[in-house]
């Protein structure tokens, strides 16, 4: 196999992934037709791979397509990007999207770890607080409140703490502090976008649309500090999973968002169709961990999505050309008897 492309001779790169097939950093393959292209990531131009080299390397690329959970589709060619960073390009019936939000479960892992292991110093740092007051003749109660009082800011953090700056629909650029996120919510609107109140230093602003997502993006890893658990991971995912992909899951969300980021208490929670999905505490900051990290990992879904989905338009234009050139390719040297054969084949499978 050559390992250079036959229009601009750039090296092809290669990849770990497909054992049959060590050649390049992007493959597109057409598992119906048999055919598997190189595609240069220098002049984007597709090299058809010879016709020996193909089949396993196929059949272990559409291994790898349907096992990815990151890919898009449009009617006839998809595309997915593989953890060790290989990209596959399939061309034909496109397979049902999938959420990716299992790659999310070590990320949050590392926050609660982190947070964890805060807990542990400030807990330790308040049992001598604790012992200190004792000996120097403070209260009891004294001496408990403020221990509590220093956990409490390790759970949720310094009210005062600028969490991050955003710009407002009128194009000020105001600073978001992590006690406004106490006043902030979630909004229904009829066309089923995400908005949000948010709350700032000298007032309210809803802000809506593309905005809100931005946004939201920013704010959530402020509200998801602590991570979760493997259990509250997984009924985040399942939450996805449910609603089927990232934009339903919002679409959903921001319908029944305003519920569950007024104020709650804990005598209201039985009203609540799901009571997991809020806890003690008011606006953004009483969303239960699940539901955070849902929303959080959406955000990051639709914006992925996306950013694959700009692709996909380039991708499908230089198919339809390297296809023709292929088609030609593979008959150039086939008797017609081959030819017949292969096409009853095709048709049988």
């Amino acid at each position: 196999m050559y390992s250079t492309c036959l229009f601009c001779s750039h090296d092809l790169g290669r990849n770990e992934v497909i054992e049959q097939f060590p050649v390049g950093r992007r493959l597109a393959f057409d598992a119906a037709k048999g055919r598997l292209w190189v595609v240069c990531m220098h002049c984007r131009r597709w090299n058809l791979t010879p016709l020996e080299e193909r089949w396993e390397a196929i059949e272990g690329a559409e291994r790898r397509f349907r096992d990815t959970r990151l890919r898009v589709s449009t009617g006839e060619i998809g595309l997915a990007r593989l953890p060790e960073g290989l990209e596959l390009v399939r061309v034909g019936e496109p397979q049902r999207p999938e959420i990716a939000a299992w790659r999310y479960g070590e990320q949050f892992g590392i926050r609660r770890r982190r947070r964890l292991v805060a807990t542990g110093v400030v807990l330790g740092a308040s049992g001598l607080a604790l012992a200190g007051g004792l000996a120097a003749g403070l209260g009891v109660i004294t001496a408990w409140s403020l221990g509590r009082g220093v956990l409490r800011t390790v759970e949720h953090g310094l009210p005062r703490t600028t969490v991050a700056h955003v710009r407002l629909p009128g194009g000020r650029r105001v600073p978001i502090r992590r006690g406004n996120l106490a006043d902030s919510t979630l909004l229904t609107r009829a066309d089923g976008t995400l908005a949000f109140e948010l709350a700032w230093e000298d007032g309210v602003a809803i802000v809506e649309s593309a905005e809100a997502r931005e946004i939201a993006r920013r704010l959530l890893p402020n509200i998801n500090r602590s991570g979760g658990t493997p259990e509250e991971v997984r009924r985040a995912v399942a939450r996805l999973e449910h609603a089927g992909d990232a934009e339903a899951f919002l679409r959903d969300t921001a319908r029944r968002g305003e519920r569950f980021t007024r104020r709650v208490d804990r005598s209201t929670l039985e009203n609540y169709d799901d009571p997991a999905e809020v806890r003690s505490g008011s606006g953004l900051l009483a969303l239960s961990t699940s539901l955070g990290l849902a929303i959080e990992m959406a955000l990051n879904e639709d914006q992925e999505r996306r950013a694959l989905e700009g692709e996909l338009a380039e991708l499908e234009s230089a198919w339809r050309d390297a296809e023709e050139i292929g088609a030609i390719a593979d008959s150039m040297f086939l008797p017609e008897s081959v030819e017949r054969a292969w096409s009853r084949l095709k048709g049988g499978a």
